[in-house]
């Protein structure tokens, strides 16, 4: 069955993808390039006998991709690009880098990205949604408060953001042309705001239908909608191998520093954790006063 086994790497682009496939002795039996198309990416891989295994990067098109190749392969990996130093030495084009991939598949030293499905695909995109609404809100809220400063105006707390008190705040601003663009982001202010709350309750009303939501609910500093977040980017605690993993993860992993004999433990919250990059943003703007308030008037 060895004889059988091929190892194909994917350089993933808009217009095409370049492919390199090695045999199971490691060398290079194959090389194209074909369109980024369903038809043509099945016709590719059908033609392939045997034991395929396929690797290309995460980025825009890796979820596709995955649903679309996961039945007619082997093995699939969606490797982080961030952790393949190897694509970083030498010269690099299209076909270099689809025969790095490949070697690396062949060498099994790719960092996988996880890309199961257990239902909740529905859940993650409002996550993702939310999170994104969210974080554009908090960016308009900013610009606002930038104008105001800019011109000597001072603009502490929250009732900027008002709308009883908008007229007498722009009535602040005499440029008409500074006035103007104050007004526009007042309106995609209230906009976001609007649909903030509909995706809060799309959201609120997917988490209701997982089991794992309630349990969640129940921990100290955890509301629904942190919850709903949470389980929309953990999915499943079985992703993982162990549980150090997923407080790796999470960023409350143990960090051991040894210097001299010493040595010290220590639980931190780790920045570069993706959870934490992920809820860092969400966490920060939930805190704003006004993003309460906007969240508490939705049903």
């Amino acid at each position: 069955m060895t004889s059988s086994i091929k190892y194909v790497g994917m350089d993933v682009h808009t217009e095409s993808i370049s492919l390199a496939v090695r045999n199971p002795a490691g060398k290079i039996v194959m090389e194209c390039v074909i369109e980024t198309k369903a038809n043509t990416i099945l016709q590719f891989f059908d033609g392939l006998r045997g034991d395929v295994r396929v690797t290309f990067e995460e980025g825009t098109w890796a979820a596709w991709l995955h649903d679309l190749l996961k039945p007619h392969v082997t093995k699939l990996v969606v490797c982080d690009p961030r952790r393949n130093a190897l694509l970083l030495d030498g010269n690099q084009n299209d076909r270099v880098d689809a025969r790095k991939l490949s070697d690396l598949l062949y060498m099994n030293k790719l960092s996988a990205v996880y890309h199961g499905d257990h239902g909740l695909r529905t859940l993650k995109e409002l996550v993702r949604s939310y999170l994104t609404v969210t974080q554009d809100l908090g960016r308009v809220m900013t610009r606002v408060k930038a104008i105001y400063r800019s011109w000597a105006i001072p603009c502490s707390g929250t009732q900027v953001y008002t709308a009883r008190h908008r007229a007498e705040w722009l009535g602040k601003i005499h440029e008409p042309g500074v006035r103007q663009r104050a007004e526009f982001y007042y309106q995609q202010l209230d906009a976001l705001r609007l649909l903030r709350q509909t995706v809060r309750r799309e959201l609120l009303a997917e988490s209701k239908k997982q089991k794992a939501w309630k349990r969640l609910c129940q921990i100290p500093s955890i509301g629904p909608i942190r919850a709903a977040v949470l389980l929309g980017i953990l999915q499943t605690p079985h992703r993982f191998r162990t549980k150090r993993q997923l407080w790796t993860y999470s960023g409350l992993g143990i960090e051991v520093h040894s210097s001299a004999d010493h040595e010290a433990r220590q639980v931190q919250l780790s920045s570069s954790a993706p959870l934490t990059l992920w809820m860092r943003d969400f966490v920060t703007t939930s805190n704003n006063p006004s993003h309460t308030r906007a969240s508490r008037s939705s049903p």
